[in-house]
């Protein structure tokens, strides 16, 4: 599972935090230092898995990173997790931020932080990784960049959302009823004789 996302700059400016796993906001910076020196004194040519600190758990967990540019994405992951797949999924992360943003900067995530955070949610939910597909994932953002364009109401619907409309109407149709994805209002099913 993962417990925490972290990404911070070279010099050590968090520019997105999500913990999965509830610390006070004094030990979530703590954790952010920690992390940073860390992952920021190894060179470029060792492993991106290293034991976690003292703070976030110790040998029960590990930091998986990746160095871009002037960014470090770190996951702090449990043991169960495996070290390659999550090593994918930061790619996968970078790859749609790369082509949402045309050309992701630092900037970019600090300028589109509800985005960026709209992405993240796609990709895991609670700490656990609800999608990997990428071209899923565009689909659902040009969806949601289209209703914010179209001056209504921008919901957000991520993963999770769907898990729950999908839930709804599977039981709906168990029950002799069918839904409109529009409006997901009942409707009772017209029998033709």
């Amino acid at each position: 599972m993962i417990k925490a996302i972290l990404i911070f700059n070279n010099h050590g400016k968090p520019r997105l935090t999500k913990f999965y796993q509830y610390y006070a906001e004094d030990m979530q910076q703590q954790i952010i230092r920690e992390t940073f020196l860390l992952v920021s004194k190894r060179d470029e040519n060792v492993c991106n898995f290293l034991e976690g600190g003292s703070l976030i758990g110790g040998a029960d967990f590990k930091l998986i990173y990746r160095h871009y540019a002037t960014l470090f994405f770190v996951f702090c992951v449990d043991s169960s997790e495996s070290e390659l797949g999550i090593l994918d999924l930061i790619q996968v992360f970078v790859e749609t931020l790369d082509k949402c943003f045309e050309n992701v900067c630092e900037l970019d995530l600090i300028f589109h932080v509800d985005k960026v955070h709209y992405i993240l949610a796609e990709l895991c939910v609670g700490g656990m990784v609800a999608e990997t597909n990428m071209v899923d994932i565009l689909t659902h953002y040009t969806e949601q960049e289209k209703n914010r364009k179209a001056g209504g109401w921008a919901v957000i619907r991520p993963v999770a959302s769907r898990f729950r409309r999908q839930r709804i109407e599977h039981s709906a149709k168990d029950q002799g009823y069918k839904t409109s994805r529009a409006t997901l209002d009942w409707q009772p099913k017209v029998l033709a004789f």
